[in-house]
């Protein structure tokens, strides 16, 4: 039996520049990234507590590869995003010979492909991990562990947010909840964490605001489930629970998470969020193309009108944010003017659009590769790869060229800013938790006004602001932050029509596809046949 002591290193890879990451927004606050590693932090509570455990996230600081030799062995966590980043540092680990162990939703659907990784543990850390490390102290490690099993949340520890300077950090992720209840044709969670939602019990949740809590941290938490109100009452008794720990401790957190759109179906969870402090959920909206929604299973979002139902919860104190895909089988060829039309009725200001992206173990990747219509495997980026790992049923250059226009047209500032608006003056001007205006906010400030009132395009800039002041003076803090995020969102889709231009120029020379299509495609462009969370 091996009783050694094991010093061990957790390591967090890189997540590219992508609209995601509002990495030129976060520059105005003085952070670094958005979330720290829920997967890691929650790893590192289930190895043993006499471990030497230390975390590196490459999106805050830097890798010394020098200092590889000095661990037992590198865990390993990351999204498909992430593979890029991931291979880097497996390579540097068989380098300076360090085992590797690996986990998450990149290994855990792509795990065959992966080199350099010493030991696989898939799927849920909590069945898994356990294996691993009994194994491993009697000497006798697996290459891969797996299982279908789907743990009860109550066996998920605190995560370690001890080990993790929280400073750099826009927010932090907490988990009520695994799975969802649809059965979306495109989506991996139902194979990741199936259709049965299993939530943590209330105290469970509250001992994990409470280690939050305890590090100092003030700002905001994201509850990172892909649909919190899978189960509506459960999701309900934690509400209540939330709204009284808030109470208790004078609100010192706003909450986001990700919801279906039926929330707007139900007043009651809809203020018990507002009361508990929420102020953001993310909805899969998709498309407003009835058809498109039935083809990929999406049959919660016909029911009633989305338009409608957007409002009702930015109504009750929320901003919606919102996912869009593009190149669904049926999609008509105005599919992109109907997505403009009601991204901009929609009143949502982070609109996030991409290609629809065929993604591991999904009835949408099983069913292409049956049609022999699957090109590649998914990295990921379904906002930045110019291209789709399938052969459409649209022509790719009327997919690609339309894609681009969208994005050209949803984040034109004057656009966006419209929609902002049309979001500040649906919420309430009462809001549970305030944003305060610290010194970090007056520094926002002025960098945004010097930043953006020096643009080009400081007009539609400074009437957005003016507006605000005129129409809902007490939101003008909020006026400032969807500002700094349309700062970086306005650069995204600056970076990323240069590179389609440049693509094009490159097409016009060579007579041949551009890279950025070329990597994907090997047949006609004129083919009419042929976007997780860091979960434990």
């Amino acid at each position: 039996m091996n009783k050694k002591v094991k010093k061990v290193l957790l390591v967090y890879p890189e997540i590219p520049l992508t609209y995601w990451s509002f990495k030129y927004s976060l520059e105005f606050i003085g952070k670094k990234s958005v979330f720290p590693p829920l997967g890691l932090l929650t790893v590192a509570a289930i190895l043993p507590r006499e471990w030497e455990i230390e975390l590196i996230d490459l999106n805050t600081t830097t890798l010394d590869p020098e200092i590889l030799p000095q661990y037992d062995m590198v865990f390993l966590s990351a999204m498909l995003v992430q593979q890029e980043s991931f291979a880097t540092v497996a390579s540097l680990c068989k380098h300076y010979n360090v085992p590797v162990v690996a986990g998450g939703p990149y290994p855990t659907s792509l795990w065959q492909t992966i080199p350099d990784v010493s030991y696989f543990v898939l799927n849920e850390a909590e069945v898994t991990l356990p294996l691993f490390l009994h194994d491993l102290q009697y000497g006798n490690p697996n290459h891969v562990y797996s299982s279908d099993e789907k743990p009860a949340l109550d066996k998920t520890p605190v995560p370690r947010f001890d080990i993790i300077d929280l400073t750099p950090y826009a927010s932090v992720p907490l988990q009520f909840s695994r799975g969802c209840p649809f059965n979306c044709e495109f989506c991996d969670i139902i194979s990741l964490f199936g259709r049965i939602p299993r939530t943590k019990s209330p105290e469970q949740f509250l001992a994990e605001l409470d280690a939050v809590y305890a590090t100092g941290f003030r700002e905001s938490i994201f509850i990172v489930d892909d649909n919190f109100i899978g189960n509506k009452i459960k999701a309900k008794e934690l509400l209540k629970e939330i709204i009284q720990w808030q109470k208790e401790h004078s609100y010192p957190f706003s909450f986001q998470t990700e919801a279906s759109v039926n929330l707007a179906h139900d007043k009651e969870l809809m203020e018990l969020m507002y009361k508990a402090g929420f102020d953001m959920v993310f909805l899969g909206i998709e498309t407003p193309v009835i058809s498109s929604l039935e083809g990929a299973g999406k049959t919660q979002n016909t029911k009633e009108d989305l338009l409608s139902n957007v409002a009702t919860i930015q109504q009750h104190g929320m901003e919606v944010s919102g996912g869009f895909i593009v190149g669904f089988d049926d999609d008509p060829e105005d599919v992109f003017e109907l997505q403009k039309n009601f991204i901009q009725a929609s009143g949502i200001p982070m609109a996030m659009v991409g290609i629809l992206d065929a993604l591991p173990h999904t009835r949408l990747y099983n069913r292409l590769q049956q049609e022999e219509r699957l090109l590649c495997e998914s990295n990921g980026n379904n906002t930045h790869k110019l291209a789709p790992n399938f052969i459409p049923k649209m022509p790719v250059k009327t997919l690609i060229d339309g894609y681009i226009n969208l994005l050209k047209t949803i984040y034109q500032p004057k656009n966006y800013f419209s929609r902002c608006i049309t979001l500040l003056q649906r919420i309430p001007d009462k809001r549970m938790v305030y944003r305060q205006f610290t010194f970090k906010e007056f520094k926002a400030l002025i960098l945004s006004l010097i930043k953006q009132g020096f643009s080009s395009y400081n007009i539609h800039y400074f009437k957005f602001l003016l507006t605000t002041l005129r129409i809902r003076p007490k939101l003008f803090s909020e006026a400032i932050a969807f500002a700094i995020k349309g700062y970086h969102l306005f650069k995204i889709t600056e970076i990323l029509l240069d590179e389609y231009n440049k693509s094009l120029k490159e097409e016009e020379h060579t007579d041949t596809l551009a890279p950025s299509f070329a990597d994907t495609f090997t047949s006609s462009t004129d083919s009419t046949g042929l976007a997780h969370t860091d979960n434990p």
